[in-house]
């Protein structure tokens, strides 16, 4: 119950709520009991069936109050028969049950509406914490993870543990109380006979949870089966062009058919377990029922039991009121073992330690004044180090490029630099200042960054521009557009500015979609911009106006150019050649042609191309 318990910490929110919970449902069990109680002796006088209360009732201390109150209530319905008779006092017996019965709903009603805030509340802030988490988790955890088993926590397992959980939390509070008052009854009633009911409920409650042992574990794989067969419906979406173009729609549809086969199965599984609980429990208490009758029976016929007949009848249907909370209780059992499992899995994500943190002392970085030192560092994403003490230094104005092939560490070098990951060792040193004493924040806020991937939300255009910068003016906008070349096709817009671009961006052609990057990145106005791969996915005439963009975007700023294509950054102060990690040559444009070295494989290379 280690994870319930976890769920449960976020109660603390809405206190208030589970105290008017508690004090309605103490209600609603001392009314839901009262309503069974009442009318039972009291038709036993009224068809004389008990005997008659004459005289008033005397108090005699706390250790016979229970008797007082009985035969207080007796002698109140024996004077009113005398008084008015036994239809009269029919009509009031009725009526007071009949107002027992509304008292225990209204009071149940209230327990439920204010539980309601409980759970709503605590599922929002359980969705709104996993969101919060996954934005602050670093991006090496999203390597080992798919998507769609993200996307399954957020969604089918939140909503399993309200289901499952939250759902249960009124039946806890409620149920024990009216199982605790009516036992105290019958404890009252007769001492022998109730613990004999004791031993009989441990055997049944074996029995139950024997049956539930597996229900947890078969749960947790329906719930990873359901972040599979959602990560299948996310790779469908983005791939849909190739599984087409490869006719490969019947070995995808197979496979997600797979999935969803495994997730029938363990559900069924799951479902039949869950559904047993009810009917078991009922059957284990009908039996139990059946006991106190042979054993009640025989000692309320033989004389040697102290309850009279119709006391030991009022005793059965007291019990059979505590079976169905006893019911529900175990049913509430089976739910949270279903639910156990989400909570597991939502509690993984929201436990999981973020590697990539501010030290309690960072300091806020607000301007760039020298310069960039990759010092000594080395770095690996899982077994195989990807750079080795590897150094580097860019000067403040500078334009530099790393080239080489796929794979020489590149991209790693504006990972490390942003601090989507840290290095293994060494230092990356922005102005003799530690990347790490630095807050991430200020840290990133010196950068601007435009990545082979035009990244854009399903927003209007100037949203997705000033994305980094939420206070920007409409004319800042404007201008940041015209820089980046973008203004020209967002006035042929229907809506212009205003204009929802779709999933992705997807009315937009690649190079207006990555015109709109840059125009993000001029407007947030970083001392330092990145630049990984920006014009390689793109046409030659997309990358004529891209690369003009850039050119007017990098004016008087530092910027590291990742390239791919070596035509991008022949003007660069000064170009790096990389191949597996390391360095391997380093100047300006003409100064590495006329090496003959490897960058100048590489221009060959592409010139043939």
């Amino acid at each position: 119950m280690g994870y319930f318990k976890d769920i449960l910490k976020y109660e603390k929110k809405y206190r208030k709520f589970t105290v008017l919970n508690i004090v309605f449902n103490i209600f609603y069990a001392i009314f839901n009991v009262l309503s069974v109680l009442a009318f039972i002796p009291v038709l036993g006088i009224l068809f004389e069936r008990e005997q008659k209360v004459s005289i008033k009732p005397v108090y005699e201390g706390i250790g016979n109050a229970g008797d007082f109150i009985k035969n207080n209530f007796y002698y109140f319905i024996s004077q009113k028969i005398d008084n008015d008779g036994n239809i009269k006092t029919l009509v009031f017996i009725c009526l007071l049950a009949l107002s027992l019965f509304f008292l225990k709903n209204f009071f149940r009603y209230l327990a439920s509406y204010v539980i309601t805030f409980l759970r709503t509340g605590i599922v929002k802030d359980l969705r709104d914490n996993l969101y919060s988490k996954i934005v602050e988790l670093p991006l090496s955890y999203f390597t080992e993870k798919r998507k769609g088993d993200i996307i399954a926590r957020m969604t089918s397992d939140v909503q399993e543990v309200e289901n499952s959980i939250l759902s249960s939390v009124q039946v806890i509070v409620r149920e024990p109380l009216t199982v605790i008052i009516s036992i105290s009854i019958m404890l009252y009633m007769s001492l022998q006979l109730t613990l004999f009911v004791f031993i009989l409920l441990p055997v049944s409650g074996f029995i139950i949870s024997s049956i539930s042992k597996k229900l947890k574990s078969k749960s947790k794989k329906a719930q990873k089966e359901t972040g599979n067969f959602l990560s299948f419906i996310e790779e469908t979406l983005s791939g849909l062009r190739i599984i087409k173009g490869f006719n490969a729609e019947k070995v995808i549809e197979d496979k997600f058919i797979t999935s969803t086969q495994n997730f029938k199965k363990l559900t069924t599984s799951v479902f039949h377990r869950q559904t047993l609980a009810s009917p078991m429990s009922e059957f284990l208490g009908s039996a139990t029922i059946i006991a106190i009758l042979w054993y009640g029976g025989s000692e309320v016929l033989s004389n040697t039991s102290a309850l009279q007949p119709d006391e030991f009848f009022g005793y059965i249907v007291l019990f059979y009121t505590v079976l169905n909370p006893i019911k529900l209780i175990t049913t509430t059992f089976y739910n949270i073992q279903k639910g156990e499992a989400s909570a597991e899995r939502i509690m993984s994500v929201l436990n999981t330690e973020n590697s990539i943190k501010d030290k309690p002392n960072a300091t806020i970085k607000e301007d760039f004044n020298n310069q960039i030192e990759f010092r000594n560092i080395s770095f690996k994403y899982k077994d195989e180090f990807v750079l080795e003490n590897f150094s580097l230094t860019i000067n403040k104005g500078e334009t530099v490029a790393l080239v080489g092939q796929s794979g020489s560490g590149k991209s790693t070098l504006a990972n490390l630099i942003t601090r989507f990951y840290d290095v293994n060792k060494g230092e990356v040193i922005i102005d003799e200042n530690n990347i790490k004493d630095i807050t991430k924040k200020s840290l990133r806020d010196l950068m601007g960054i435009v990545s082979q991937d035009s990244i854009l939300f399903n927003d209007a255009i100037a949203n997705n521009i000033k994305l980094g910068t939420q206070n920007a003016t409409d004319e800042a906008i404007l201008e940041a557009a015209k820089i980046a070349n973008a203004d020209e096709f967002i006035q042929n817009l229907p809506n212009k500015y205003n204009t929802n671009i779709g999933d992705s961006g997807n009315i937009l052609s690649g190079g207006q979609k990555q015109r709109l990057s840059i125009a993000r990145a001029v407007l947030k106005n970083p001392p330092i911009m990145i630049l990984d791969e920006a014009t390689s996915a793109l046409d030659t005439e997309s990358e004529q106006l891209v690369q003009v963009a850039l050119e007017k975007m990098m004016q008087n700023r530092t910027s590291l150019v990742i390239a791919h294509r070596l035509s991008t950054i022949q003007k660069a102060d000064k170009i790096v050649v990389m191949k597996k990690g390391k360095i391997v040559e380093q100047g300006k444009h003409d100064e590495l042609l006329a090496k003959k070295g490897e960058y100048f494989k590489l221009v060959s290379m592409q010139s043939l191309s």
